[in-house]
């Protein structure tokens, strides 16, 4: 099998401000203010053609924000990114103008994709129909519940034939008919030969769909293989963490974070 995606020791730096003028001293003067913040250290890993690969992690962890690096919407600070085929992100808040209607955001983002106004055309009912929405598609965004967002998200990204889909919580909003639904369709793009990146909540939905899964902990790749061997690992440590208090958990964060200057000890 060839590989869609190679992730070589990709690390993303954010700064962290006290204030607005230490923010703009930070442009204008030589000198560097704020603080630096890894939201992801040296991670690495591939996926081939078909692979479906789900992402876990507490809170904070890096994993939407290595599916936006996957998806090329933000970029990596340092490493390198290659990714075979077309990408598309589907998450509740992903590119939609609340202002506009439903109608109006598929319109909008086949647009945005290069899609030609006869090609919006013959696709928009189609996208409708998924989405099942009904009357509400000539509604505004801003009026729609998270689960309509997530099946209007959905609905467009499945349908521009992605070779990549990327599915950051979608499925954990909305109702269970509209879940399997999707599910169904995710079970076709795999058996097409497409790569799937997944991060939910739900043990079962990943245990359920996935055949891979990435661990990340606090920026840090903590573990990558099956299933069978990374979710009991991962609920295991879940569970002790949850049983620490809070100043335990702020400890064990502090000294996750002081070891991201120590590569050696990532596990890739």
């Amino acid at each position: 099998m060839s590989k869609s995606v190679v992730v070589k020791n990709v690390s993303k730096k954010y700064k962290l401000y006290n204030s607005n003028s230490e923010r703009l001293l930070d442009i204008l003067l030589p000198k560097s203010y704020g603080e630096d913040f890894y939201a992801l250290r040296n991670v690495s890993f591939e996926a081939e053609k078909g692979d479906v690969i789900g992402f876990v992690g507490i809170n904070g962890s890096g994993k939407s924000t290595m599916l936006n690096i996957l998806a090329q919407i933000i970029p990596e600070t340092s490493g390198v990114v290659e990714v075979q085929g077309k990408t598309a992100l589907i998450a509740v808040a992903s590119g939609m103008n609340n202002e506009l209607t439903g109608r109006e955001n598929i319109e909008m983002k086949l647009l945005m994709l290069g899609f030609s106004k006869k090609e919006i055309k013959e696709l928009e009912p189609e996208i409708i129909e998924f989405s099942e929405l009904g009357k509400f598609i000539d509604q505004p965004v801003k009026s729609y519940s998270s689960g309509m967002r997530s099946r209007l998200g959905f609905a467009i990204s499945v349908n521009i034939d992605p070779d990549i889909l990327i599915i950051d919580e979608a499925l954990s909003v909305g109702d269970s008919a509209f879940a399997e639904k999707s599910f169904e369709k995710m079970k076709e793009f795999k058996e097409r030969g497409k790569t799937m990146f997944f991060v939910s909540h739900s043990m079962t939905q990943m245990k359920r769909f996935c055949e891979k899964v990435i661990w990340l902990e606090f920026g840090q790749l903590k573990m990558y293989d099956t299933v069978d061997k990374v979710i009991p690992a991962y609920q295991k440590f879940f569970k002790d963490y949850k049983e620490m208090s809070k100043a335990e958990q702020k400890k064990f964060r502090e000294d996750a974070l002081n070891r991201q200057s120590q590569p050696e000890l990532i596990l890739n």
